[in-house]
């Protein structure tokens, strides 16, 4: 055997010398790696593990010596660079500052990105709630890209497996134009793109003014979202789209019910009632009100009333939950499952026994990991989940790897079925495409999240010559220099 083995290492060898620099430090690594695992196995001499190293070891890196050398930005999408030529990609969460996940870069630099929990526990303390839990979600995401690269397998692997090849979406559907529009868009949702779930936008934004009470003095209670800061512009901080729920003394009258329950009518006589229909952003109205919208549309079976009221007001969802036989649902500015410290997470949403269906954004809620945790133990309080999203197919790949790793799980939001260039962002390096009539397709043949960047989409489309493609350099945050210790 040793002549063999012997001539196989000559052949090598020889072989070395024809390749370039680059080449030979990749065979090194592969060597490095394959000597570790089979010499503890064989006790082989160094000889014949460099032998067994020239086979397929389907690995791309040496694990154990992966440093985090650089992160890098282009928008929100996140690379972090190792000193082994493979990197992971990431993503803040759509309306969160990039910046979020910069922070974390001089926490990060010189550690192995394999070790993701010990990771997650470095960085989890500076996330929150909402968008801010973008910053070290992102980062997490691209952890598990690059882990998952350097051992060859896809994300879903490293979470413990996968319960499903396809994961389920739900299609949210524009409601800019009215009923109308919701009308078409959900028939093209179901009869041209394939989706078996939808929602539907179902505000008092749709309703006419003699429908709402106390509407005017908000002018016109419809920028729900109009307190996210646009560059220089100034966040109204009293204004209407930054008031808590029961602070508005906004009310649905007998006929705001009425027309909000005759749109719904309208809809499931288009899609029927084998298609689940989830409804969300109604306005910023107390759970009263909410109760008595939720009695006018129950004979509609909806899969769920979305976002009642602020996620951390559990004792009005629990109200409205006692209240109304449809699911009550909320998660998805709800930041891991212990929030940090002694703050608020999943685990007191679900103690509370408020909701039916949890709705994490994995953005925000932690990354895939801690999202699992947070299904998981969903599911011990016999509890389902579904998962809200609005990014990227970064993001979304991320979320399909958690997804079919977790077990409760019912739908996973697709928010840009209408953007013709969205899933040209990427390009799948396995054999399968992102999307198959309504059901993201969980990769099975390729490693990581199972996606590479197309630079030049993303640089036409997603940047639009805002910012530069990660050349950039963030130096500035390289520097730690604080204590981040929570406790003497």
């Amino acid at each position: 055997m040793k002549s063999e083995l012997n001539k196989i290492i000559e052949k090598e060898k020889a072989h070395e010398e024809k390749e370039s620099e680059k080449s030979r430090r990749d065979f090194l690594k592969k060597a490095a790696w394959g000597g570790v695992a089979l010499g503890g196995m064989m006790a082989a001499s160094i000889e014949d593990t460099v032998a067994m190293t020239t086979q397929n070891v389907g690995r791309s890196s040496s694990p154990s010596e992966l440093r985090i050398t650089d992160m890098r930005m282009a928008g929100r999408l996140i690379k972090i660079i190792t000193n082994q030529d493979i990197y992971g990609i990431g993503e803040v969460r759509d309306g969160g500052d990039p910046r979020y996940a910069l922070f974390l870069k001089s926490r990060i630099l010189g550690l192995n990105p394999c070790n993701v929990e010990m990771i997650f526990k470095i960085i989890k303390q500076f996330g929150y709630h909402g968008r801010q839990g973008g910053g070290v979600s992102g980062v997490e995401m691209a952890l598990w890209d690059l882990c998952g690269k350097a051992y060859g397998v896809p994300a879903w692997q490293l979470l413990g497996g996968r319960y499903r090849d396809k994961v389920r979406l739900y299609a949210d559907t524009p409601d800019r134009g009215g009923p109308d529009v919701i009308e078409a868009g959900l028939k093209k949702r179901v009869n041209e793109q394939g989706f078996t779930w939808l929602k539907m936008d179902l505000g008092i934004h749709l309703i006419n003014p003699e429908g709402i009470v106390n509407r005017n003095f908000w002018d016109g209670a419809t920028g729900q979202y109009t307190m996210m800061q646009r560059g220089t512009q100034i966040i109204d901080y009293m204004g209407y789209g930054m008031r808590e729920h029961p602070f508005t003394q906004v009310q649905l009258t007998e006929k705001g019910c009425e027309e909000l329950a005759a749109i719904v009518e309208r809809i499931r006589k288009v899609v029927g009632y084998e298609i689940p229909l989830s409804t969300d952003h109604y306005g910023h109205f107390d759970i009263k009100n909410h109760i008595r919208m939720g009695r006018a549309l129950e004979k509609y079976r909806l899969a769920w009333i979305e976002d009642a009221t602020q996620w951390y007001n559990f004792a009005d969802l629990k109200i409205l939950k006692d209240n109304i036989d449809t699911p009550v649902c909320t998660g998805e500015d709800t930041y891991c499952l212990r929030g940090p410290g002694l703050g608020l997470g999943f685990k007191d949403l679900i103690d509370a026994k408020c909701v039916d269906i949890i709705h994490p954004d994995l953005a925000t809620s932690g990354g895939l990991l801690e999202t699992k945790r947070i299904g998981d133990y969903a599911q011990e309080n016999g509890i389902a989940m579904a998962m809200h999203q609005a990014g990227t197919p970064v993001c979304f790949m991320a979320n399909v790897h958690c997804a079919a790793a977790t077990e409760n799980f019912l739908a996973l939001e697709h928010h840009d079925a209408d953007t013709a260039w969205w899933d040209s962002m990427v390009k799948v390096t396995g054999s399968q495409p992102m999307i198959t009539k309504g059901f993201a397709n969980v990769p099975l043949d390729s490693p990581g999240l199972g996606i590479e960047l197309n630079e030049e989409v993303v640089k036409e489309r997603f940047l639009r010559g805002r910012g530069s493609y990660f050349d950039q350099p963030t130096d500035e945050w390289n520097s730690r220099n604080s204590n981040d210790r929570l406790w003497s």
